[in-house]
């Protein structure tokens, strides 16, 4: 008898982007939350995609989602309508950025509605959009074994109980130090993190960019993941959908617990699939990649915290 694997969902933006670094530009650059999530994803588990793109978005995303074997029957292309699009400039240092132009189209009137197959997935992953929408897909689904959940500080600003509520049905939440700060009300990322688990995630997870990431689990452990040393980073955009891509892939795996040390384990993948996106635009570096190569990198990884006890009594 076959067993079937579990299925992932996620539900997010899909995107054209105008990507600015300080050495090159790219004017149509693939990407979103649910794009960079879903293709990072790939290749731990079954992955099933919900969004929207308009009649401009290329046929060959399309085609490379579903060479990668991402379910894409979630995503609805709407033909007298326009792809969300975003420009963005980075500077120097790649940790900061500008946003120069953002331009919603299909995106601004987005209802996600699940087909009733994806309903009975075990994982859902609820990426960067408002958190009313959020709520919404949760209600569609039956009973997923697994939620995860990102936000940003505008829907912190603007929609913050909408936030709160839906967080309340979360196991994992991912956001970045500055966002975790601004959820709580705490500077000190330990308080914060704590904090923002009163709110209803049993797990959080704090995106530090080239520092890294730390999970703040439901036991009141904490794990600190490295971010791999990198010469160059080509286009920082999609990592931290990556991030969430490698850690939830992981996590739905047939078999694998989803508490305790799989969750250490999956923010390695995270971290892993994060590094491949930052090498190069949109989801270049995602795409094409096999298992030897991806477990390779995570022994990278493995060695960069590898060190031998010691005791000086």
């Amino acid at each position: 008898m076959t067993v079937s694997k579990p299925h992932l969902v996620v539900v997010g933006s899909v995107a054209i982007d105008w990507i600015i670094t300080p050495r090159a530009e790219r004017p149509e650059s693939v990407g979103g939350s649910a794009t960079f999530f879903a293709m990072a994803a790939s290749y731990l588990s079954q992955v099933r995609l919900v969004g929207v793109v308009g009649r401009d978005f290329p046929d060959y995303a399309v085609a490379d989602l579903k060479a990668a074997g991402v379910d894409t029957s979630g995503l609805e292309i709407v033909q007298d309508g326009l792809t969300f699009r975003w420009k963005g400039q980075y500077h120097e240092n790649m940790n900061d950025r500008t946003t120069l132009e953002t331009h919603l189209n299909v995106f601004e009137k987005f209802q996600p509605r699940l087909p009733d197959e994806f309903r009975g997935s075990e994982f859902l992953f609820l990426a960067n959009i408002q958190p009313r929408l959020q709520s919404d897909v949760f209600a569609q689904m039956q009973r997923p074994r697994l939620v995860g959940l990102d936000t940003m500080n505008l829907w912190i600003s603007i929609a913050n109980d909408d936030l709160k509520a839906v967080l309340k049905n979360v196991d994992v939440l991912t956001l970045n130090d500055e966002e975790a700060r601004q959820l709580s009300g705490e500077h000190n990322i330990v308080k914060a993190a704590r904090a923002v688990r009163a709110l209803g995630p049993r797990n959080v997870v704090i995106k530090r960019g080239e520092y890294g990431a730390l999970l703040f689990d439901a036991d009141g452990e904490v794990f600190s993941a490295p971010a791999l040393p990198l010469e160059e980073v080509v286009d920082p955009t999609g990592a931290g959908d990556s991030f969430a891509g490698g850690f939830m892939g992981y996590l739905a795996r047939p078999g694998v617990e989803t508490s305790g040390a799989s969750l250490r384990t999956a923010m390695i993948y995270g971290s892993v699939m994060a590094s491949f996106c930052v090498e190069g635009f949109s989801y270049d570096r995602l795409k094409g990649l096999d298992a030897a190569t991806i477990q390779k990198r995570f022994e990278t990884f493995a060695s960069l915290t590898n060190f031998a006890r010691a005791s000086l009594t």
